[in-house]
């Protein structure tokens, strides 16, 4: 695996640090020349390590060194200019033509922390209803209103004197 050149320095200093503290200097002065802060425990775990790999800086290599980009530079100001282009998108259709596009998944709260980021994201909530215009008649306002005078006798009394009388 190719690692960033920073981690391959790391550890051979750290391989440094070792053979110095081997050689006999004391850890605090060897922790201040290479810049490291290790302790007794930390200098405990590395030496296993060391040995572990068989005595080679390779062996020390700290793995965690963060994950590759997804959301590249190129895609993210193509996100910018979409998402300032119509500002009625919304994240999942910005995934879909993300994945369609540059063949990269993205989640929709990505897409939404990059436009949060930006100041392109919209507001918290649901969007508001839109009004139809005057003359337009909308399913609930033509549907006929229901009677409510018989809704009582869905509904069972109780034992105790339900109607006032007991």
């Amino acid at each position: 695996m190719d690692y960033p050149r920073a981690v391959l320095e790391k550890a051979q200093r750290l391989e440094q640090l070792l053979q110095r503290v081997a050689a006999g200097e004391p850890l605090n002065q060897v922790n201040d020349a290479l810049g490291f802060n290790l302790d007794q425990d930390q200098l405990a775990r590395l030496q296993a390590k060391y040995k572990a790999g068989g005595c080679t800086w390779e062996a020390l290599i700290d793995g965690r060194h963060g994950h590759p980009r997804k959301a590249h530079s190129a895609l993210r100001e193509w996100l910018y200019t979409r998402k300032k282009g119509d500002e009625e998108v919304r994240a999942p259709r910005l995934a879909v033509e993300i994945k369609e596009k540059f063949g990269v998944e993205l989640s929709d709260g990505h897409i939404n922390y990059l436009l949060r980021k930006r100041g392109l994201s919209a507001p918290p909530g649901r969007p508001y209803k839109r009004r139809p215009p005057v003359g337009e008649a909308t399913a609930a306002s033509a549907a006929p209103s229901e009677s409510v005078d018989n809704a009582g006798t869905f509904f069972p009394r109780s034992r105790e004197g339900g109607d006032g009388s007991g």
